[in-house]
């Protein structure tokens, strides 16, 4: 059963171990709605749907034919993403009667985490970092052509028939919208243009999340707004996706229990204790038609 991590952190009694997660959580929204599937052992073997079944109307008396669907077995192995972190005992000793130092260290390694999982999530490739995961742009590219919406050859001006024609591509329920900051103003002049507004809703740590026709809309700081399409080096680009196991969508993988935060102990060479944050993690993408991209994006 996936899990998202908002609600694996309330399971966990360690308070420095939720304190993590909750930092975590609150530096990357996406993490904040994305459910999670605890994987025992180093990878996780799932079967993607290639080809459905068929079916047909039959007269009386007619032969019947037989049809199953087919399967692509795919193998997402964990990666190990982590830091280590060296508070220094005098200062820890000294400086801590107004905030524990240890404390705001490990919080701020946790953030760093964050950060770098949020950038993977969408731009890891495993040719640049073979320690890494494919992001969902990569999974996307390689994936059925019609799963990619183009702005033009040279990109164009972000509109609203493209955004929808973007949401139509993804078959699936229970779907997400991401998208750069510069983009996310461009969607707001269009849906004012139009005489409405961007719905909001309240999440989880009293941020708002907007809406566009329903679908949330999760900014990503690493979605870059100077691509390259065509003689173009000013664009961007638009996902959508499902999220969740139901819905055949975007789930994360990690090793039971999330992230983890040890503490390696004293260091011999200075007078500092070290902390070490990690996870063990990756995504894996259920099906080809959970999630689509707009490309060549312009302000």
């Amino acid at each position: 059963m996936a899990l998202t991590l908002a609600e694996a952190a309330k399971l966990s009694r360690d308070m420095v171990l939720a304190g993590v997660m909750e930092s975590i959580i609150k530096e990357s929204p996406m993490l904040e709605t994305l459910p999670f599937i605890d994987v025992v052992g180093n990878a996780f073997v799932y079967n993607r749907l290639a080809a459905e079944p068929g079916v047909a109307f039959q007269a009386v008396g007619d032969t019947w034919t037989e049809s199953t669907p087919t399967y692509t077995k795919v193998t997402q192995a964990l990666t190990i993403l982590g830091g280590d972190a060296d508070v220094d005992n005098y200062i820890q000793l000294t400086r801590s009667d107004v905030q524990d130092q240890e404390a705001v260290v490990i919080q701020q390694k946790a953030k760093a985490l964050a950060r770098k999982w949020e950038d993977t999530f969408i731009n890891g490739d495993t040719a640049v970092d073979a320690d890494s995961f494919d992001g969902l742009d990569k999974l996307i590219a390689d994936g059925p052509a019609g799963q990619t919406v183009s702005m033009g050859t040279n990109g164009g001006t972000l509109t609203l028939a493209r955004l929808d024609e973007l949401i139509d591509a993804v078959k699936t329920r229970n779907i997400v919208i991401s998208m750069s900051r510069r983009s996310r103003r461009t969607l707001q002049n269009l849906v004012r243009t139009s005489g409405a507004i961007l719905e909001s809703r309240p999440g989880s740590f009293l941020e708002w999340v907007q809406l566009y026709n329903g679908v949330p809309l999760f900014i990503n700081d690493y979605i870059s707004d100077a691509q390259t399409v065509g003689t173009s080096s000013d664009c961007s680009t638009v996902y959508c996706f499902s999220v969740g196991e139901q819905d055949q969508g975007v789930v994360g993988l990690t090793a039971p229990g999330g992230p983890v935060v040890e503490k390696v102990g004293q260091l011999e060479t200075k007078d500092a204790t070290r902390w070490r944050v990690k996870w063990y993690s990756a995504i894996a993408w259920l099906s080809e038609l959970s999630a689509g991209r707009l490309i060549g994006v312009r302000a």
